[in-house]
């Protein structure tokens, strides 16, 4: 399992996802799930991917060899976040029925789910999320955030903190803390954690932080939300019980 997400303002774009793909008492392996697809000054286009490991990567390797080979169709050619979402809605579809047949017989999950966020010249920013089906929505104004994989345990705070008008910067921090609470709650969620914000217009991504297991302010950030969370219960009013004679 795993879990991304994405969170759109009106200043920008910020991405996050954990890199576990496999978690138990003696076996616990990592792979990279934020792949960064840009062409500074033209173009932010950032993936992140959730689901069975050989259906993601094969996306990925896809796209990386249309790009290499310059096909007609690439991350870079398209003139629309629209159109880069169905191009990749498209590409997971075909990997997707090219293979899960084979592996339904075998009783293997075959599916994966992605978020495509970024901008292109011309547009403002955008964040889809592509389904295992390859169809696909998007963030809004009303929903300026999007998650795929483990998504139970962070959805809560982004709920609460998150909106549109939010400061890039604060979205940054939400997405964290979001991640956080998740691996608090969650084995198989956890570092290193890969994350990208995106400023409006500004068409190159200059924001890149990895926090790998140990980081002292990945620590930090866990230990102190827990304690701000604690004072905050302890501040809540007591229950006003109705007594019975």
């Amino acid at each position: 399992m795993t879990y991304c997400l994405g969170i759109i303002t009106q200043e920008g774009l910020v991405m996050a996802a954990d890199s576990r793909t496999n978690a138990g008492v003696d076996n616990v392996s990592t792979y990279k799930k934020l792949f960064d697809f840009s062409l500074p000054g033209d173009r932010v286009v950032v993936v992140c991917t959730s689901g069975n490991l050989s259906l993601t990567q094969s996306v990925i390797s896809h796209l990386e060899q249309d790009l290499k080979n310059q096909a007609s169709i690439t991350l870079h050619s398209l003139t629309s976040m629209y159109d880069l979402a169905h191009y990749v809605g498209q590409t997971l579809r075909k990997i997707h029925q090219e293979h899960a047949e084979w592996l339904r017989k075998d009783n293997v999950d075959f599916s994966g789910n992605l978020l495509l966020g970024g901008q292109i010249r011309d547009e403002g920013p955008q964040l889809f999320l592509i389904y295992n089906q390859g169809n696909f929505i998007h963030a809004t104004v009303e929903t300026p955030f999007l998650q795929i994989g483990e998504t139970k345990y962070g959805k809560p705070i982004l709920d609460r903190t998150v909106s549109f008008n939010t400061p890039l910067n604060s979205a940054a921090k939400c997405a964290l803390l979001s991640l956080d609470s998740t691996m608090k709650s969650n084995i198989s969620v956890g570092p290193p954690i890969n994350m990208v914000m995106y400023r409006k217009d500004s068409f190159e991504i200059r924001h890149r932080l990895r926090l790998p297991a140990g980081d002292p302010y990945l620590a930090k950030v866990g230990q102190e939300w827990a304690a701000s969370l604690r004072k905050a219960f302890d501040q809540m009013p007591d229950l006003e019980w109705e007594y019975t004679n």
